[in-house]
């Protein structure tokens, strides 16, 4: 079974496919959760969203989700219309988007709960965007689905209703497969339906990778449908949820899974921390060579880059597209193995010379 979906931006087309590299959605553009970025947002300073689109898009996302659901608490105090989202999220939406357009050309993941700013970013959008989200909830469905018709764009169709998220796997099948037989009423193909079978904390039911994974392989083969998730769900609450996702976003793609909202990203290494690094060797008795940057010291000693890089998950995804045949002959991931300044463009430093394995 061949099931694409095609999205795209001013010039650049991805499918989303089961013979697809996998499709890496960068989730940081999201004010939710990130005060910083909703203060700048509230007095028009873009300045965060526009360097992490291009920093999501260098570490290799090939998708951007943008989401509108920021909560300006000053405006609010001045203009009570600003504690209503229908009012803030359609002007915010088209503002987003049109400044991520402006710094990358990749296609678009429009994400909002409330309608007129979906129809503000889907009219705001070049190319065919994908819509972030539908659930089976039948008013839902009957706001959101009318707006993918009308302008052509598939949709990540979450696998709740009215009754919340179930821990059963079959009931979200269930719901996944009334959302892809109800937008076929409205003339919405199944290959335009990306279906997000909630993936569960791991750290809180213990048979979440499990279900998740065979989720994934029913809508496949059930639905034909292309799936994605929130990728770090699973390791919520746990300690090194890097290893965990890292295991994790692999062994959901063998099964089936072709995309995830995840961040692409491995942040910058604070200040604080290179000091406290600096201090320890010193006291050690190590002597630096002088004038060693910032840079040079942290890669030395194993603490990651100064500035943005991709993240572990990003490698285990590269991996995988390898492994799974997703990737000719190697090529993305050669380069992105390539030491750094050797001019392959690579996103992440290497050793010149690997040891020799052994021969038999």
């Amino acid at each position: 079974m061949s099931t694409r979906t095609i999205l795209e931006s001013k010039t650049k087309t991805v499918t989303i496919g089961f013979d697809e590299p996998f499709c890496v959605i960068g989730e940081r553009i999201n004010p939710t959760g990130r005060k910083k970025l909703a203060a700048e947002l509230e007095v028009d300073d873009f300045s965060t969203v526009e360097s992490d689109a291009v920093a999501q898009v260098a570490a290799g996302a090939t998708v951007l989700d943008v989401n509108s659901g920021a909560v300006f608490s000053n405006k609010m105090a001045e203009d009570p219309r600003y504690a209503d989202n229908n009012f803030v999220e359609p002007m915010l939406m088209r503002a987003l988007i049109e400044k991520v357009q402006a710094v990358v050309d990749v296609p678009l993941c429009i994400d909002s709960s409330v309608p007129a700013a979906l129809e503000a970013g889907l009219a705001a959008a070049h190319g065919r965007p994908l819509v972030n989200s539908v659930t089976g909830e039948d008013e839902r469905m009957e706001q959101v689905l009318p707006l993918v018709k009308k302008y052509n764009v598939p949709v990540v169709a979450i696998s709740n209703d009215d009754t919340g998220i179930s821990e059963d796997p079959d009931v979200r099948f269930a719901v996944a497969r009334k959302i892809v037989e109800r937008a076929a009423d409205f003339g919405i193909p199944a290959h335009d339906i990306v279906v997000d079978p909630l993936v569960m904390p791991i750290g809180a039911m213990a048979t979440a990778g499990n279900q998740v994974f065979a989720l994934v392989r029913r809508l496949r083969d059930e639905l034909g449908v292309n799936t994605t998730c929130g990728a770090s769900n699973i390791s919520f609450g746990l300690p090194n949820r890097h290893g965990v996702n890292t295991a994790f976003l692999p062994m959901a793609y063998a099964m089936g899974m072709t995309s995830a909202i995840m961040n692409p990203l491995a942040l910058p290494v604070p200040a604080a921390k290179i000091a406290e690094k600096k201090a320890e060797v010193a006291a050690s008795g190590v002597i630096l060579p002088d004038g060693m940057d910032d840079e040079t010291f942290v890669r030395l000693f194993g603490l990651g880059s100064t500035g943005y890089r991709a993240g572990r998950e990003m490698e285990a995804i590269r991996a995988a597209n390898l492994l799974l045949n997703h990737d000719a002959h190697g090529i993305d991931w050669i380069a992105f193995n390539q030491p750094s300044g050797s001019g392959s463009g690579g996103a992440r430093g290497g050793r010149r010379g690997g040891r020799r394995g052994r021969q038999s």
